[in-house]
């Protein structure tokens, strides 16, 4: 099974809920087209919600990066949220931990920007 991305607004912030696999092929092609559609709308404080990702592979981690780097180059911000402990440790693995600014609750996430 591929990621599913559910998008929700939340004030101003825009939340994506992913659930699934984000891996080589169609699960980072899907997470790159919803990021670049929602910067293009003007939607530039984006939450990345991971609680039901099972699993993610170094291409689901590019994306991740990718998604970063559009968001911050449009002017805005790309925070995750709820990370599983293996995408926590592979953050860490690849130092990306001090990329991302990670959340466990939403309220606080949300109130971060």
């Amino acid at each position: 099974m591929s990621v599913k991305l559910t998008k929700r607004q939340v004030g101003e912030v825009s939340v994506i809920d992913a659930a699934g696999r984000i891996t080589l092929g169609e699960g980072s092609s899907t997470f790159r087209d919803t990021v670049k559609e929602m910067v293009n709308a003007g939607q530039k404080k984006i939450l990345l919600n991971l609680g039901e990702v099972s699993y993610i592979d170094s291409s689901g981690i590019g994306e991740l990066v990718s998604g970063f780097t559009t968001v911050s180059n449009a002017g805005g911000n790309l925070k995750l949220l709820n990370l599983t402990k293996r995408i926590q440790d592979l953050l860490q693995i690849t130092k990306l931990y001090t990329v991302f600014e990670v959340f466990d609750d939403e309220a606080k996430a949300l109130a971060s920007f």
